[in-house]
């Protein structure tokens, strides 16, 4: 007797790095659940198409890593308010009706690891984000409405860590940038 699966997938470009398949096939075991979920790389410019034949073969939610977060905000028919106040979505699923629906689940897990699994008080705290994606958007937002201090984030290359990624014009102050290629600060408004 066949057992039916239910399919997931983490995708990006490149997608080597992610540890998705492992995290989620361990949290099924022991719920005693039976998932297929895998690690896919797609083509930077087939992203959408790849998305809507998941789907339509029956998929049940992709994990979306880079480069792919804000793409997939942008193609879901509708959006969690976390997703829409990051402008990204690291998570997509389908509902009944065939919509697709993205959520943002970064900030929150970032935030819930800092203050319940490792204990850290962030009020008062200098934090240093290193990167510009939709994941440092959103969990920007979240540690801003958590502390009173300055928040800064570092990237490469120059104009990504320039770039306002959209929490400083929240909390209503200009957080720093580093470009950590050149070694150059910037400030962001």
């Amino acid at each position: 007797m066949r057992t039916l699966r239910d399919r997931f997938a983490v995708v990006g470009n490149p997608i080597g790095h992610s540890l998705s398949p492992a995290i989620h096939s361990a949290f099924a075991q022991q719920t005693n659940q039976v998932i297929d979920y895998q690690a896919v790389l797609v083509a930077v410019d087939s992203f959408e198409q790849w998305v809507q034949q998941f789907f339509d073969d029956g998929g049940h939610g992709l994990n979306v890593t880079l480069p792919f977060k804000t793409r997939a905000f942008t193609l879901a028919d509708q959006a969690s308010p976390r997703a829409q106040a990051a402008g990204a979505a690291n998570f997509l699923t389908r509902d009944e009706a065939g919509s697709i629906i993205a959520d943002n689940t970064d900030g929150r897990g970032l935030v819930t690891d800092m203050t319940v699994n490792a204990g850290w008080l962030l009020r008062d705290a200098r934090i240093l984000i290193l990167g510009a994606g939709g994941a440092v958007r959103r969990a920007g937002m979240l540690l801003e409405d958590r502390r009173d201090r300055q928040l800064g984030e570092g990237n490469r290359p120059a104009d990504r860590a320039r770039r306002p990624a959209g929490f400083s014009a929240i909390a209503g102050a200009a957080a720093p940038g580093r470009d950590f290629a050149s070694g150059a600060d910037g400030v962001r408004d």
